[in-house]
């Protein structure tokens, strides 16, 4: 245990030292800061996610009459091979996709708390604001009004608005930089899933991980705790990472 330790704690400082040695870009040179919404706009810890992949595994359950484990496996082989488990559902299943959404996203939100260092920060950001995330726009207003924090926002682009195809697949990314006439040389993405950051900076964005505990959230960042070329900056929760920016 402690060997593994010690591995981990290398891995970090390899990150971090990466991170570091990148400047910081200066807010006036951003013109649209854009974020990614579950367990980056709000940190992981909140558990906020869990609750809705429980909903999930009980969606599959009912719906197919399986058991609690065999939806669980379902859901994981589905997330794997179409990037959500709503595509996996609409593509191999014929599944309504509102039914879904409206039944994943009847969760507690009190795990998420009023926000207003977050408000504060968001506030000292010039430029535009906007959230691109895989979860519906319903679910998204009411976690940006339970943080305090809507107001900062120009739009959101959910995965209605994208279609149903989920990130990282590359015709989102390309949808949102024509519906809001987005600049990518000037935008800055914010994201928990290292993998989603990859299309984005293909585009000319910068990039900046968001990481957390979930296996997912590594998904394309090699073990060795080298940063993908594609991952400009690296952080473990988001409101730090904006406080460290220069004034």
């Amino acid at each position: 245990m402690a060997r593994q330790a010690t591995f981990w704690f290398m891995v970090e400082l390899t990150l971090r030292q990466a991170n570091e040695s990148r400047p910081l870009p200066r807010p006036e040179a951003v013109e649209v800061w854009l974020f990614d919404l579950d367990n980056t706009l709000y940190p992981a810890a909140c558990n906020l996610f869990p609750q809705v992949e429980r909903r999930m595994g009980e969606f599959i359950t009912k719906h197919f009459g399986i058991t609690l484990p065999e939806a669980k496996a379902l859901q994981k082989r589905l997330f794997q091979e179409h990037g959500t488990t709503l595509r996996g559902l609409m593509s191999e299943h014929g599944i309504d996709a509102r039914d879904f959404l409206d039944f994943v996203h009847d969760v507690d939100l009190s795990v998420i708390r009023p926000s207003p260092e977050l408000d504060g920060a968001l506030k000292q950001l010039p430029g535009r604001k906007l959230i691109f995330t895989n979860a519906d726009q319903p679910y998204t207003e009411r976690i940006l009004e339970r943080m305090g924090v809507a107001h900062h926002f120009e739009g959101i682009f959910d995965i209605v608005a994208s279609e149903y195809l989920p990130k990282p697949q590359p015709e989102p990314y390309d949808m949102l930089i024509e519906r809001f006439g987005i600049d990518p040389e000037k935008t800055i993405f914010f994201e928990d899933s290292a993998r989603n950051l990859e299309p984005a900076h293909a585009r000319g964005m910068m990039t900046v991980w968001i990481e957390h505990d979930a296996p997912w959230s590594r998904s394309g960042v090699e073990e060795e705790g080298q940063l993908p070329s594609w991952v400009h900056h690296h952080d473990h929760d988001l409101l730090t990472w904006l406080q460290k920016l220069p004034g």
